[in-house]
């Protein structure tokens, strides 16, 4: 396969051999690895709130930072995170992260304070949003494009859905098992195997060019995302004209545009503004953002309906979602072979137009609902299509840009995803609320949680929109082609497997 050098050329392929394919399996398995423990965290705390209020004596605002002081930093820091994997060394930058957000774990794991756990999760998000675009770009880079990387990206899309699906069953079994400190402390083993196996597997590879971060732009970005994530939470609490929410809201948006004011004139920009040229990338990510407000809030609205309406233990809630889990897995591993012979946009469209008629059918619970007809049969509607439209989405964001911006590019992708699901969730959580007009019943809860589920199929329908309307069906020209060993077809979808590369060995 092609090895890309410390400035940025490819040379030539190299004979297969018969360690080459379980070397390059175990790069996948160490950045799938990391990529599920940066969204095994995003949830995997839920059901251990309780405990953790009771322990630590946390406040009612308190207990909601435990959430969102993970989500805002990982989503503010997540651009300068991918920017300096191109720069200092994606390899360097993944085991940098990964250390971070392990030892952040530990110390979360043993916090004494209130205080000290929420210093520990904005760590850990900080360590997050370093990791998380290397996973995309180390795997991207081990595996040549098509068959092959598509089947690879199916597996990190898969194994990042089933971190997320799998937080509230792990977190209820450590809860109920030991203590709510494990739910933090089971990082740390995890974390450690996965830096041992990253620092053997892994090759170094980086942009050529100086080693220069934008640090104005770094600033802008990452204050203006945590600003405005700010404010999309303060939404829930506050409503969405109290002061309290407009003020971070409108700081944020205008962090954002000097932001962008920067980037336009400085020489080395941290978000190079041509990449949004790149008609797949800008449709993909503009797609991706949709996609997570609609369908991010799922889990969340199911868990809750599970234990506050039909009454399930945190365990039991966890379990009664295993089938959605591995829907989205599957979704995930049957995409690259429908994307070889449809192409990447239709299957991203059928994708999310399954996952909307999932939500339509979660709408219509009741409050005695059957877990069959409640929960199980829409849940996996819902994540079959989730799972089918999110690889396209990535390999479409991923594949029109230059090697050189393609932790950057990484980066997008997560940001759009994180920022959309966080702005979704605040959301759809203000329509729950009207929704039950302020009961704590049964009835009224799943009133509420049901136009929560119907808003967010509309949601999914305007993705679906967008996509027909603007997403290309197949990328535009990369903005700075690489040096190849032969001819490459730029009319191809760049998310569909080359006729050789899809051949029956290879499977």
């Amino acid at each position: 396969m092609s090895r890309t050098s410390s400035d940025g050329h490819i040379s030539a392929p190299r004979p297969r051999s018969s360690r080459t394919r379980p070397s390059t399996w175990l790069v996948i398995l160490a950045a799938c690895a990391g990529q599920f423990l940066v969204v095994l965290d995003v949830s995997v705390v839920n059901v251990a709130l309780p405990s953790m209020r009771s322990s630590l004596g946390l406040s009612s605002t308190g207990l909601q930072w435990v959430v969102n002081a993970y989500a805002i930093a990982f989503a503010g820091f997540m651009l300068l995170g991918g920017r300096a994997g191109d720069l200092f060394g994606r390899k360097r930058m993944f085991l940098v992260g990964l250390g971070l957000f392990t030892l952040a774990s530990l110390a979360g794991g043993l916090a004494q304070e209130g205080w000290q756990l929420l210093a520990a999760r904005a760590v850990q998000g900080l360590g997050a949003a370093v990791l998380a675009p290397s996973t995309l770009t180390i795997l991207t880079s081990a595996v040549p494009e098509g068959a092959a990387r598509a089947r690879a990206i199916a597996t990190w899309t898969a194994v990042g859905a089933g971190g997320g699906a799998a937080g509230g069953l792990v977190g209820g079994a450590l809860t109920d098992a030991l203590s709510w400190r494990w739910v933090l402390l089971i990082n740390v083993p995890v974390g450690a195997l996965v830096l041992v196996g990253a620092a053997r597997w892994i090759s170094e590879s980086r942009a050529g060019g100086a080693r220069r971060l934008d640090l104005p732009g770094a600033v802008l970005v990452t204050a203006g995302t945590a600003v405005l994530a700010y404010g999309i939470v303060q939404t829930e609490a506050e409503g969405w004209t109290a002061a309290a929410t407009l003020v971070p809201l409108l700081a944020g948006v205008v962090l954002i545009g000097l932001f962008l004011t920067v980037e336009a004139r400085t020489r080395v920009p941290l978000m190079p503004l041509k990449l949004f040229k790149v008609r797949s990338v800008a449709a993909a990510n503009a797609a991706m953002f949709i996609c997570g407000a609609g369908s991010f809030g799922m889990w969340y609205f199911m868990t809750l309906y599970a234990q506050n309406v039909l009454h399930y233990s945190p365990f039991v809630a966890g379990l009664a979602l295993i089938p959605s889990s591995l829907s989205v897995v599957a979704g995930s591993k049957l995409a690259p072979r429908v994307m070889a012979r449809v192409g990447a946009k239709h299957v991203a469209v059928v994708g999310t137009l399954i996952t909307a008629v999932g939500f339509g059918w979660q709408s219509t619970m009741t409050a005695h609902g059957t877990y069959v007809v409640s929960i199980m049969l829409p849940g996996m509607l819902m994540m079959l299509g989730a799972g089918l439209a999110m690889t396209p989405l990535a390999s479409l964001a991923t594949s029109g840009a230059a090697p050189g911006d393609a932790g950057l590019v990484s980066g997008l992708v997560n940001t759009a995803r994180t920022l959309g699901g966080a702005l979704g969730l605040s959301v759809l959580s203000t329509v729950a609320a009207s929704g039950s007009r302020g009961g704590t019943g049964a009835e009224a809860l799943t009133a509420g949680y049901g136009l929560a589920f119907r808003w967010g199929g509309f949601i999914l329908l305007g993705a679906v929109v967008l996509m027909l309307l603007w997403m290309p069906r197949a990328s535009g020209p990369v903005l700075r082609r690489p040096a190849a060993s032969g001819p490459v077809d730029e009319r191809r979808d760049p998310a569909a497997p080359s006729p050789a590369a899809a051949s029956p060995s290879d499977d």
